[in-house]
């Protein structure tokens, strides 16, 4: 089927009485008026609820009742999915969350300044958030990327979509996945099984991504011809990785020698993805994460981004914002009081 238009008119009007500010969205085409709506409505219920608007469908025009902020906001968000549907991809709840999330940050600093779409085996990526819109556009245009922020915020489900977009562009021939294993004092050589079996278990998330964006069979398939490598952060020592896209994840459990180790192990063709949350650190007291201390250091080296993600951009329930939120503030006044947790 060709692509749908279903941009339309728009006519708004203040009641002289009450102050309300109404909207009038009427669309050209309404033959995927019920991919926007969602099912019962859901994605119209959503905005209503996040925004604060009253929509209501009238045939092909939504009329839509509320502040003229969050009028404006629900046309921006609607713009942005009919966009989706105008290009054939889904609209799902999460798609509509994230516009949401997208029209209601109107920082200045905050607008990325163009948004990539990232396109894999199985579905279209589009950011959720400015910082992620942001950390998308530094993977595509910087070598070395590093990416800070609390859990949920997507810095390893989007690093692996970027690199199963540049193995289906030919623009990689592998991705190699590497991660500290010192959470709970564990070490790889304690813990039972194979090599493959002992660094599994930490690199879960990962995986969880890969078959996320790729065909199951294809991850397996890649993983034992190679394409897809997974090494303990230890056996990165003396090599070089040339035209691979190479994720380090929990990187704040690295000390700074294996953190400089690391780093030069990047090879020609090769794009470096380095993520961790600063304030999960599992090292011994008194080491210094290399991830702190490498961000510090090569904080104005051309050719190397640090984005920064925060609560903000936690695109899991919302309740885990909340939470991080919680711990962050607490982390903060610790070390402004030189607390130790």
């Amino acid at each position: 089927m060709p692509p749908v238009s279903l941009t339309g008119t728009v006519q708004s009007e203040t009641d002289p009485h009450t102050g309300d500010f109404s909207v009038i969205k009427s669309f050209g085409d309404n033959r995927e008026l019920s991919l926007l709506f969602g099912q019962h409505d859901e994605h119209l219920k959503i905005i209503e609820q996040q925004l604060q608007v009253v929509i209501t469908p009238r045939g092909n025009k939504l009329a839509i009742r509320g502040s003229k902020a969050a009028c404006e906001n629900a046309l921006t968000v609607l713009d942005n999915l009919v966009n989706r549907i105008s290009n054939q991809l889904d609209v799902t709840a999460g798609d509509v969350k994230g516009a949401i999330r997208m029209s209601l940050d109107t920082a200045p600093e905050n607008k990325p300044e163009r948004i990539i779409q990232i396109k894999t085996h199985r579905k279209v990526i589009s950011p959720r958030s400015p910082g992620q819109a942001k950390y998308i556009s530094a993977i595509a245009d910087n070598e070395l990327v590093f990416g800070t922020g609390p859990a949920g915020t997507g810095k390893s489900y989007l690093a692996v979509a970027c690199a199963a977009q540049g193995l289906l562009e030919g623009r990689i021939e592998r991705i190699i996945f590497s991660r500290p294993a010192v959470e709970a004092g564990e070490n790889l050589g304690f813990l039972p099984g194979d090599m493959k079996e002992k660094v599994d278990p930490y690199l879960r998330p990962l995986y969880d991504a890969l078959y996320d964006v790729m065909p199951h069979v294809k991850v397996e398939q890649y993983i034992a011809d190679g394409t897809i490598e997974i090494a303990p952060l230890a056996f990165m020592r003396g090599r070089t990785l040339s035209s691979s896209f190479i994720i380090l994840d929990e990187a704040q459990n690295t000390t700074q020698q294996q953190m400089k180790m690391f780093l030069t192990r990047l090879g020609e063709g090769s794009r470096m993805i380095v993520n961790g949350d600063p304030s999960q650190v599992d090292l011994p007291d008194k080491v210094v994460s290399g991830l702190s201390h490498a961000t510090g250091l090569l904080e104005k080296v051309k050719g190397i981004a640090h984005i920064t993600l925060t609560e903000k951009d936690i695109v899991r329930h919302p309740l885990v914002s909340r939470i991080v939120g919680a711990y962050d503030r607490e982390y903060h006044r610790d070390k402004t009081t030189g607390k130790k947790n």
